[in-house]
């Protein structure tokens, strides 16, 4: 989730808001700052004086060259007899608009967006001209996986020579799409359909070309765009709902599109599991609309932010439901237009559709696609699946991306059979593992346990709570207010959640939360043992001061066995500068080599162990482009506790090991106005593959004649593609001597 994006002045993303109104605990401990680098301030802001040091200017490891698109480092040391885990000297923070890599590592660019992806699609001119984006590489690249493909085209996951990178396209960058940016409203027909299409899924074949490099494989049979307008299944308990009764589904069984898709998962059967995360406010209402729906309704809107009042004007994020009558701009408009009594006759519950986890089988371009939805329905980030065991349900873990949101578990009702992992029906076996089973929500106690809370409506607190849920097909409807009612503990922001690959060990990225307070007032949530830190941060002076938990956490816990109803948890690390204070703030120690803020993506490769953080930042951009980080962790536990004194507030929480040179490094930063997000690996280690999104997003449209006031030329300033507009893409890294990455 990019949470760096300024909104329009004409419209505020109820996505990007609190919209929880619940009593439930936070898991958050505050940590007012001492004066530190940046004038991070224990005790607020007044009287501050700040510490106005100059940004450390970064050595840049990528060259830029003419018509060539590999980024060279200097020269790698002799190869060492044997591979030591973050052998590589840190990178440093850089404003440079470029890939910064290790001495002895090469990125390249492939896979921008307007790439073509069949044949007689034209090139990609990158003026604002191009369409058809049904057939390109879409927007703002996120999540992405890894399918080994063998040399005949069959699935082979231990391939490092040819595969399929499924990846996200979580929103879109409108200035750079069009020729002078995007028009008024009433949006322009031809404008709508591009950005539509540029959300959604890629699936993009690449191969290894006879230099040992991987190209994108263009005219792939392969290849497939799953967009905001492609037919897909509505799968699991909720399948036939009346919530989901439309003009385009009379029976509730299907709906068009995708969107807003962030991280992503990786089934154990092979298969892609996207998410759709920040949905919501793609859609129209109308003012006095809420006078025409039932309270329980207007209660689901508004845990979105989209309620209205008598008086409120209909809005949305792109303005697509201003298109034309076409029933595909319709479509956008969620209020009631018909006559009808059960909807069939509008799309009153086109909203209702979205927000679910959905499954895309990779290898099969031809498959159906489905919504998964007894995953719930929520601002789903990414999934991890916890390690399968032979005999035992499969548990998925999930995070909500909102500030003072939720972590959710999918148990499914079916044991695993390993021979499941390589069944050719792959969406088969699909339904059978993540359509019927159980759905938990996370509370987190301040001992360092925790307990998973079904979401059932046997539970009294959910059966008797104010919204009236009356069946079970709701709960997977309406999740976040039943884990509401279950209380479930607000978390600062949950993002990306993986496994590691030995312990099974749960990591989650907690990105930041600006509405934590040692001493809330108003909406403000108080801090807490899993979210133990708020502090005002006033940039040097320079830029506007941010409050609340400014840099981030992440959080590590672990179930005993997939099914457990509890658990363990600590604090793996806490994002913070170098130079703050480490009595409340810097509480993981971190130096110049390893300080980020805002972690976000987060991914482990199964070839190193490592784990791989990416950062979406917008509190130290002032020093440093969004980063990559790698780490080898530690265990749950392997740390200390801490309590954290707010006056009249102590707030005690468990703080990991602390990292060092050996076991966190800085590895990459990216080009300026991007976020580093999503990473796979080939199965020999020696490619990693991550996304940059939305380089130059502070772009004007009024700007776009004169690119020297582009706040951002990547990837064209290192040779890949036509024209200077920026370009999110892939960026393929590898280790010059061979060696695994990471090493």
């Amino acid at each position: 989730m990019d949470n760096s994006r300024t909104p329009s002045t004409d419209f505020i993303d109820p996505d990007d808001l609190d919209t929880n109104t619940s009593n439930n605990a936070h898991f958050a401990q505050v940590l007012e700052q001492g004066i530190g680098r940046r004038g991070m301030l224990k005790g607020g802001l007044g009287g501050a004086l700040a510490a106005m040091i100059a940004p450390v200017a970064a050595v840049s490891l990528a060259g830029c060259g003419g018509d060539d698109d590999v980024v060279v480092s200097p020269p790698a040391p002799p190869v060492a007899p044997t591979e030591t885990l973050l052998g590589f000297a840190a990178v440093a923070r850089t404003l440079a608009d470029t890939n910064t890599v290790p001495v002895g590592y090469t990125a390249r660019v492939i896979l921008a967006c307007g790439d073509p992806m069949a044949g007689g699609v034209p090139a990609y001119k990158n003026d604002g001209t191009d369409t058809n984006y049904a057939q390109r590489v879409g927007d703002c690249h996120d999540g992405i996986q890894y399918f080994g493909l063998s040399a005949t085209g069959t699935r082979d996951d231990n391939s490092s020579n040819r595969a399929l990178l499924a990846m996200n396209h979580e929103y879109i960058t409108p200035v750079v799409l069009h020729v002078a940016g995007p028009s008024a409203r009433p949006r322009p027909a031809s404008e709508t359909d591009i950005e539509v299409d540029c959300h959604g899924v890629s699936i993009n074949e690449v191969a290894k070309d006879a230099a040992g490099l991987f190209q994108a494989v263009a005219t792939s049979s392969f290849n497939r765009r799953i967009t905001g307008s492609t037919e897909i299944q509505l799968s699991g308990p909720a399948r036939g709902n009346a919530l989901f009764v439309t003009k385009f589904s009379t029976d509730g069984t299907k709906t068009r599109g995708t969107l807003n898709n962030c991280g992503n998962g990786k089934t154990p059967w092979g298969t892609l599991l996207t998410t759709e995360e920040n949905w919501s406010g793609y859609y129209a209402r109308a003012a006095g609309d809420q006078a025409l729906r039932s309270a329980k309704l207007n209660a689901s809107f508004a845990r979105y932010g989209r309620s209205v009042t008598a008086t409120a004007a209909a809005s949305s994020r792109y303005g697509w439901e201003t298109a034309g009558s076409d029933d595909k701009y319709a479509r956008w408009n969620t209020s009631v237009t018909g006559t009808s009594t059960d909807g069939s006759d509008d799309y009153r519950h086109e909203w209702f559709c979205q927000g679910f986890m959905v499954e895309i089988d990779p290898y099969n371009a031809t498959s159906t696609v489905k919504k998964r939805t007894g995953m719930g329905r929520f601002a789903h980030e990414n999934s991890a699946f916890g390690l399968p065991q032979s005999g035992k349900p499969l548990a998925v873990y999930m995070g909500c991306d909102s500030q003072n949101e939720y972590v959710y578990k999918w148990v499914s009702a079916a044991s695993w059979n390993p021979a499941d992992a390589n069944a050719s029906d792959r969406m088969a076996i699909g339904d059978k593992y993540l359509d019927s089973g159980k759905l938990y929500v996370a509370k987190f106690n301040a001992d360092g346990t925790g307990q998973w809370i079904e979401l059932t409506i046997t539970n009294p607190a959910i059966a008797g709570a104010a919204f009236g849920f009356t069946d079970q097909a709701e709960m997977y409807i309406h999740t976040r207010i039943a884990a509401d009612a279950a209380g479930a503990t607000k978390m600062d922001r949950p993002e990306w959640v993986d496994v590691h690959p030995t312990t099974g060990e749960l990591y989650i990225t907690m990105t930041n939360n600006s509405n934590r307070s040692a001493t809330p007032t108003g909406t403000q949530t108080s801090v807490d043992a899993a979210n133990p830190r708020a502090y005002a941060d006033i940039r040097g002076g320079r830029l506007p001061a941010l409050v609340g938990n400014v840099n981030g956490h992440i959080v590590r816990f672990k179930d005993a066995n997939p099914e457990a109803t509890s658990f363990t948890w600590d604090v793996y690390l806490f994002g913070a500068e170098a130079s703050s204070d480490p009595t409340y703030i810097n509480l993981s120690g971190l130096n110049n080599d390893n300080d980020f803020s805002s972690p976000d993506g987060l991914a482990f490769t199964k070839s190193t162990g490592l784990c791989w953080i990416q950062t979406d930042d917008g509190a130290y951009v002032d020093v440093t482009n969004c980063m990559l980080l790698a780490s080898v962790p530690g265990t749950l536990g392997d740390g200390e506790t801490k309590t954290l004194n707010y006056g009249t507030v102590n707030v005690t929480t468990r703080v990991g090991k602390k990292p060092t040179a050996s076991t966190l490094k800085r590895f990459y930063v990216g080009p300026y106005d991007c976020e580093v997000t999503g990473l796979c690996e080939t199965p020999d280690g020696k490619t990693i593959f991550i996304n940059v999104q939305h380089p130059g997003e502070g772009t004007a449209a009024a700007d776009l004649a004169d690119p020297s006031k582009y706040t951002s030329q990547w990837p064209s300033n290192v040779g890949y593609g036509a024209g200077k507009r920026p370009r999110s893409a892939t960026v393929v890294i590898t280790k010059n001597n061979g060696q695994r990455v990471g090493t």
